[in-house]
């Protein structure tokens, strides 16, 4: 498949506009994706490890890849010496396929938006990436996210420019941030999320340490 190819199947993706939509998209992609997106120079499931291994060591605990798709960061992660990994999409299709990367502990069906089927402070960080973007994850993920964090724990993630006031992630750090729930730790400048293709999708990269309640 041609780069222009891959980019109308990623054009699908963002087109789609409910939780259905979006499912179908993903689920008619997930065997070609990691080639399509190969094609595209998609290089956030890789750069995101660089944000993990600066702030969580290695011995923290476990890790839950929050919108994990294929899997394609979980062996990245591993190679760092993460051992307890875990992975979270609302995929099926695409979580067949992070399975059989063979890194991952548990997999979980589940959508972002709402309450997660998983304990308080059971993760010692979260990460996501390519998740908080046009027609996906809503801001509101957040709440979630921050809550299944063990105090102390980060949580890491990228945010398309576009999305990051009109979709009022903006607005949820600073609500998070003076309910005392987080605290910002890093922000990076906007970089690209395709190496090759699609030079004005760019995102920034955020590091929140979660606070004791």
């Amino acid at each position: 498949m041609s780069a222009d190819e891959a980019s109308d199947a990623l054009n699908q993706v963002y087109a789609a506009k409910s939780e259905a939509e979006l499912a179908v998209a993903y689920a008619a992609w997930s065997n070609g994706y990691d080639r399509e997106t190969a094609a595209l120079g998609y290089c956030l499931p890789f750069v995101i490890a660089a944000w993990v291994a600066r702030h969580v060591p290695v011995e923290a605990g476990p890790l839950l890849d929050a919108g994990c798709g294929t899997g394609l960061s979980g062996p990245y992660l591993a190679a760092l010496g993460y051992q307890e990994i875990d992975g979270l999409d609302m995929s099926s299709d695409m979580l067949a396929l992070a399975r059989g990367r063979g890194v991952y502990r548990n997999l979980v069906e589940a959508v972002l938006g709402g309450r997660l089927p998983i304990a308080d402070g059971a993760y010692a960080a979260v990460l996501s990436t390519g998740v908080f973007t046009e027609g996906h994850a809503p801001a509101s993920s957040l709440d979630d996210l921050a809550r299944i964090v063990r105090p102390g724990g980060a949580v890491i993630f990228t945010v398309r420019d576009s999305v990051l006031d009109k979709g009022g992630f903006r607005a949820k750090f600073t609500e998070l941030e003076s309910a005392g729930r987080w605290a910002r730790i890093e922000e990076s400048p906007s970089f690209r999320a395709f190496a090759v293709a699609e030079p004005e999708v760019t995102v920034k990269a955020f590091v929140f340490r979660v606070r004791q309640p």
